[in-house]
This record gives structure tokens, C-alpha cells and sequence, in this order.
């Protein structure tokens, strides 16, 4: 018992001292032991969140000397049953507090345990990048335990993570990725980092995961090799074909030359056979080379479109001109009909498109061995796009059924059998398949055994430009009569007179012309007769004006080899001639334009004939290193009368070009020669005339190169005009006399 205080007794007062801590002992004590277990549970737990040692170490302090006070705290005597109330309810209290810890240790152990398990590295770090925390998987890359790396920065361990400005954490935090390099005892190992940085209060945390993509990063790398690799390949293969292209064509080009030659002079039948052998051979030689060559280029990957504004309709004259010699050697008809409608210019790659024709045109004489092809050129919409149609009809054998899918595969042909007449690689049709795919186009053909083959290709019109306008009715109120025996040429030029508002009859000779004037006689307004059905003579026009033809102009559609028969017709009656193949504003110009017989000469140029040489002959200049090509060209230069001067290199042909008193009309220059090649020696030449004000000379280019890309690359260069070879004679004296007149 505590003493009563002495002046508490005199004044009748019990000792409040003793007495209120008597009171207050229980209710103190209670709260201490509380506040103690609660400052040690705060400790622990910044303990395990890695808090400052010191912090931890004073809050340690300070929950272990609450409850050392609150033990001190005796209980009062009238209390005892309230204090031992208190104590349990506290005791209780930190039993539920230490359940508490107890469950968020076991917690926090399953939480590193997952990590550990996770088998991706995760690391912890401050806001200073000093690891708290890593896994296993850093562990074994380290080779080290965990302990040696807290406290430690990953750039100390060789990670190069970069470090996120505070600036980063605007909004609280903040997700990155990249991928990261590790270098570990077994080599280089590529992670996949993804971390998050959050803000709390004025400290900044790093938790980030980072997973091993190292076979993924090999993956790539090998694919980016693979792919290197393969694109050398291709250039490899694409300067290979492009040299193998030169240097066959080279040969090639000496062979078929000096046969047409040969072919001009004085030979006996059985020499002139032979010559003819060596010609169609070469031909199908070179036609076979070429198709393997198109077909490698396709296999190789070098199949490249260079689309750009082209003219449809010079395109495909140009293209059925160019085939017309084979059709006239089989005596077959060859007509074009360009639909009135059809654009001047569209947007497509002219060299492939040329290539698609060639090989349907080509395809198309060599199985008609009677009658007739056709090129038609019409507007059509195509997958619900505006497009054109180039459609080519044959009279050959047909095709059956089973074949019309087949003859589009690689090395398939019609006829398959040991008998087959026409041979053949089997190539054209799926080159031409693969060149229209690309144009974003398609090929489709229509056949039946016996009925011939229709085969039509749909290019998307692009960037059409120039619609003809005025022309549908040109020759409205015309009736125009065509006598010809090739009945698809004579219905081309029938197509062309009603395209314009005119009506056309085709009378395939003179018989059946005859029936006609029998049962009335015949006015028509203009009248075209095939220059194959005129005798000797040249009186079939006047044998039927005496039985009743009544016309008002009188045209002979003639071929290359009935120019010299122009006077005869002239003199008996007709106005002006149509050199076959006909091109349709030819025909339209002519019939428009009412002549005299003698305005026949005067119009030869409109009608197609080539000019004729100037007295004298061209001054040319030849620069070509190959002695066969050089000789070829001397040879079917002198013969047209030309003067011709020769130079092996291009510096050579420099020399000659760049002085004041130079006199020549044509230049044909080589693009492969020693010293200086061809394309520098235009550019030198074209800088020179820019220099000193001269006019340009027209330089003609003579190429074993037949790509786009090349012929693209001498134009650009100041060439004047692109030649292939092997050189066809007469083509390159009327590319030499039409720039020269130009």
C-alpha cells in the first residue's frame, strides 16, 4: 500500500497521486502495450519492404520500451478484475496482429516464390537503380547469389537498361520495353524488357521483367542473312542473264545478218534453201533463248514494272508491224482494229506489255496456217474496274477443252503427242500469264477444236488521257467496198469504216465482187483492193468499173513487196495505196482526204511508206567493237547506198563527234566497246553540242540488251532512238532514214 500523503489527510482528502495512478495504471498500460505491438508490426514491416536500418532500428526501440513501461504499470487494487480484463483483450489483440504478419509473410513468400518460379528474370530496383531484389534467373546469369547484387546498378553488371528522367513520371508511372543485351559465360543473350516505374511520395521504384527471346534474335538475324544472301544471288543471277542476253544475242545477231545477206545475193535454188534453213533456225534459236532468259528473270525475282505514261495505239501497231513479216511469209491475213474510244496514253509498263502481245501475236501466227489474226483494242471493265482488252483471234486448229487451263503452266503444251507439228519450249504463255498477273490484270481465252483460239488480256486502265472525240461519225453516210482473199484483215478494215459511221462489204476476190455488180449495179464511195489480187497488169479496178462499179475513190492495200508496182497502179486509177497492216487513222486520213491519181506519189508518206534515201545516200557513223556485227552493218548500209565510216571503241566515236567540222547524218553506237563504253561516250558527245551550240546529231543505239530498263537508261543518256539486235536490215535502214528525216 502506497502511504497517504500527510496534508492530504489533514484536509480530509484521500491521496490523489497514488490514488489516480491507481486509476489510470490499468487504462495506461492497455494502451502501451497496444501502441508497443503496434510500432513493432510497423517495424517488421519496413523491415521486410526494405525500409532504412536505422528507421527500422528506432522503431524496434520504441515498441520494445512502450511495453517495457506498460509492464512497470502496477494494476490498482479496486481495478484488478478491469486490469485483467484490459490484458486479455489486449493479449488478444496482438495474437490477431501477429496472425496478420504471419499471413502477409507467407503472402510475401508466395509472391518471391512465383519470381523465382516465373523462369523470366525480375529484378527490383530504387529510385537510384540500386537493386532490392533479383531472381534466380539474373542470379545464374551473374553466376552469384542474391545477395551479392543488392545494392548494386545493372550498368555495374554490364546491363544497359537507360535510366528514366524524373520528368518521365508526370502522370505516377510509367511502362517501358526494349529489348536488352546480356553478355554471360555462354555468349550473348537477348531479353525482351518490359518494366514499370511508379512514384510514391518523393521515392521512385523499378520492378521490371524481362524474358530471354535469344533464339528469336538468332531467328532474325539468320532471316536477315538469308535474305542478304538471296538478294545477292538475284543481282548475281540478273547481271548473269544479262550478260549471257549480250553474249548471245551477239553471236546470234552475225548469224541471221549475214544469212539475209547471203539471202541478196546471186544463189542457185538449192544455196537459197539452205539460206532459208539458217534463218528460221536462228529465229527459233534466238526465240527459245529468250523465252529461258524471260522465264529466269521471273524465277530469279527480278520481274519489275516501271510503269509510265505510253501511247496504246503506237504500242500495238508497232507490235503487229513488227509481226506482220511472219504472217506475210505464210501468206495468212494480219488485221488491227483500235476502237475509236480507246485513250491516246495510259499509265502501264510499255516493255511488258509489248512482251504480252509479242508472245499472243507470235503464238497466234505460228498455229494458223490458213486465214487469218486479229488484234482488237477496246475499252472494258474488268472486276468492276475500267480496263482495256487486247484480244487476239486466230483461224488455227483450236484447242480442246482439257488444255485451255494447261497451256498456261511452265513448259505445257496443246499438243503433247511425239507427232506435234510446231515445237516450242512451252514458255511464252506462262511468262505472259506471270507478266499480266503483275500488271494487276488477267488473261482469259476462249477455244474450241477447229474454230480457232481467242485469247484476251485486261490491263486496269490508269491515268487514261486523250479520249479521241469527233471521229464516230467521220464516215457517216459511207458505203465502202474491200476486196481482199484475207478475210480477217478485210473485216478489220470493215471494223474500223463502222466504228466511224460507215458501212463496209468484204468480197474475198474478184468473183464475188462480180455476182454483186450481175444483180445491181454498185455505187460505193470508196473501194480498197489487196494489191495480191492484180494480174501482171494491174486491171482488175478497170475490169470492174466496165461492169458497173461506180467509186468514188479507189485504194490498193498493198504489202512490203508490191512497192514496186506503185507506178502501174497509179496508172490505172487508184488514188493512194494502204500499206499493210493497215492502222486505222491511215485509213480514215486517206478516205477523208479526196486525192486525183495523181496525188498518189505525193501521199506515200501519209499512208505509211518509208521516206526514200537522200541523193547520195546518209553520212553514218558506226561505232561497234565486234567485227561480225561491224562488217553486218557496212554491209546493209553500203547496199542502201549510204556512206558509211567505222570506229571499235567509244572514245574513238568521241573524237569524231567533237570537233567544228564533223558531216554526219546518223550515228549507230554500241553500248558494250573497250575504252569507252556507249552510254558515256553519248553523254560526252550531247555535252560537247550543248557546249558549242551545234545541233544534235541523232545517235541510234545498238544494243544485245533488249530490257526496258536498258533502253530506258540510253534514252535518258541522249540517245536518239534504241535498236536490238540481231539487226534486221531493212528495220534498221527505216529507223535510220525516219530519224535522219527527223
Amino acid at each position: 500500500m502506497e502511504p497517504e500523503d500527510p496534508e492530504d489527510k489533514r484536509e480530509g482528502r484521500p491521496n490523489a497521486g497514488g490514488g489516480l495512478r491507481r486509476v489510470l495504471a490499468p487504462v495506461y498500460g492497455a494502451h502501451l502495450v497496444l501502441f508497443g505491438f503496434a510500432v513493432l508490426v510497423v517495424g517488421g514491416i519496413a523491415h521486410l519492404t526494405g525500409a532504412a536500418p536505422l528507421l527500422i532500428f528506432l522503431l524496434l526501440l520504441l515498441g520494445l520500451s512502450a511495453l517495457t513501461l506498460a509492464v512497470g504499470l502496477p494494476p490498482a487494487d479496486g481495478n484488478k478484475e478491469a486490469s485483467i480484463g484490459n490484458a486479455s483483450s489486449a493479449e488478444q489483440m496482438v495474437e490477431a496482429l501477429a496472425d496478420r504478419m504471419s499471413e502477409m509473410q507467407e503472402s510475401e513468400q508466395r509472391f518471391y516464390n512465383l519470381l523465382e518460379a516465373l523462369g523470366d528474370l525480375v529484378v527490383h530496383r530504387d529510385g537510384e537503380g540500386r537493386i532490392l531484389y533479383a531472381n534466380r534467373i539474373l542470379c545464374e546469369l551473374m553466376e552469384c547469389v542474391a545477395a551479392e547484387l543488392v545494392g548494386k546498378t545493372l550498368p555495374q553488371l554490364g546491363i544497359d537498361v537507360g535510366v528514366l528522367p524524373d520528368a518521365a513520371f508526370a502522370d505516377g508511372e510509367r511502362l517501358s520495353s526494349n529489348d536488352v543485351a546480356i553478355q554471360t559465360k555462354n555468349g550473348l543473350r537477348w531479353f525482351a524488357w518490359t518494366e514499370l516505374s511508379r512514384r510514391e511520395g518523393a521515392s521512385v521504384s523499378h520492378w521490371a521483367i524481362a524474358r530471354d527471346i535469344t533464339a528469336r534474335k538468332r531467328a532474325e538475324t539468320a532471316l536477315v542473312n538469308a535474305r542478304e544472301r538471296a538478294e545477292q544471288a538475284s543481282f548475281a543471277k540478273s547481271r548473269f542473264l544479262a550478260t549471257v542476253s549480250h553474249e548471245i544475242r551477239t553471236p546470234m545477231n552475225g548469224i541471221m545478218g549475214m544469212a539475209t545477206l547471203l539471202a541478196d545475193t546471186r544463189l542457185s535454188a538449192e544455196q537459197r534453201t539452205y539460206i532459208g534453213a539458217i534463218s528460221t533456225s536462228a529465229s527459233a534459236l534466238l526465240a527459245l533463248i529468250e523465252d529461258l532468259l524471260d522465264y529466269s528473270k521471273i524465277e530469279a525475282g527480278r520481274l519489275e514494272l516501271e510503269p509510265q505514261p505510253m501511247s496504246v495505239r503506237e504500242l500495238v501497231e508497232g507490235v503487229v508491224e513488227l509481226m506482220a513479216a511472219r504472217a506475210f511469209a505464210k501468206k495468212i491475213g494480219l488485221g488491227c482494229h483500235i476502237a475509236p474510244d480507246v485513250p491516246e496514253t495510259m499509265l502501264a509498263d510499255p516493255g511488258r506489255l509489248r512482251q504480252i502481245l509479242l508472245n499472243l501475236l507470235g503464238n497466234a501466227i505460228k498455229f494458223t496456217e490458213e486465214g487469218g489474226v486479229l488484234v482488237t483494242v477496246t475499252t472494258a471493265t474488268h472486276d468492276g474496274r475500267p480496263a482495256l482488252s487486247f484480244k487476239v483471234d486466230d483461224t488455227g486448229p483450236g484447242l480442246e477443252r482439257n488444255s485451255l487451263s494447261r497451256i498456261f503452266e511452265e513448259f505445257e503444251q496443246a499438243d503433247t503427242s511425239s507427232t506435234r507439228k510446231h515445237g516450242g519450249a512451252g514458255l511464252g504463255l506462262a511468262i505472259t500469264r506471270r507478266l499480266v498477273n503483275a500488271m494487276e490484270g488477267a488473261i482469259t481465252v476462249d477455244s474450241a477444236p477447229g474454230e480457232g483460239a481467242a485469247f484476251a488480256v485486261f490491263v486496269p486502265l490508269v491515268e487514261p488521257e486523250g479520249i479521241a472525240a469527233g471521229t464516230r461519225a467521220a464516215l457517216k453516210g459511207w458505203e465502202v467496198a474491200i476486196l481482199t482473199p484475207h478475210v480477217v484483215e478485210g473485216e478489220a478494215l470493215a471494223m474500223t469504216v463502222r466504228a466511224h459511221g460507215g458501212k463496209a462489204r468484204v468480197f474475198d476476190g474478184e468473183k464475188s465482187a462480180l455476182a454483186l455488180l450481175r444483180r445491181r449495179k454498185a455505187g460505193f464511195d470508196a473501194i480498197i483492193i489487196d494489191a495480191s489480187l492484180e494480174n501482171e497488169m494491174g486491171d482488175l479496178l478497170g475490169r470492174l468499173r466496165r461492169n458497173g462499179l461506180r467509186a468514188g475513190q479507189a485504194l490498193t492495200l498493198i504489202a512490203p513487196t508490191d512497192r514496186g508496182r506503185l507506178a502501174r497502179f497509179r496508172a490505172n486509177g487508184y488514188n493512194a495505196f494502204i500499206a499493210r497492216p493497215a492502222r486505222d487513222r491511215t485509213l480514215l486520213r486517206l478516205l477523208l482526204n479526196a486525192q486525183q491519181p495523181d496525188q498518189m506519189g505525193a501521199n506515200e508518206d501519209l499512208a505509211g511508206a518509208s521516206p526514200s534515201p537522200q541523193p547520195g545516200g546518209l553520212k553514218i557513223l558506226v561505232a561497234e567493237d565486234n567485227e561480225i556485227n561491224a562488217m553486218l552493218a557496212r554491209a546493209a548500209l553500203y547496199k542502201a547506198g549510204h556512206s558509211v565510216s567505222m570506229v571499235s571503241n567509244g572514245r574513238a566515236a568521241v573524237d569524231a563527234l567533237t570537233h567544228a567540222g564533223r558531216d554526219y547524218d546518223v550515228v549507230l553506237m554500241d553500248l558494250h566497246m573497250p575504252v569507252l563504253d556507249g552510254f558515256d561516250a553519248i553523254l560526252q558527245i550531247r555535252r560537247y553540242e550543248e557546249e558549242t551550240g551545234l545541233p544534235p546529231v541523232p545517235i541510234l543505239v545498238l544494243s544485245a540488251d533488249g530490257q526496258e530498263k536498258t533502253r530506258h537508261n540510253a534514252l535518258a543518256h541522249g540517245a536518239t532512238g534504241f535498236v536490238t539486235k540481231p539487226l534486221d536490215p531493212d528495220r534498221l535502214l527505216s529507223a535510220l532514214e525516219m530519224y535522219a528525216a527527223a
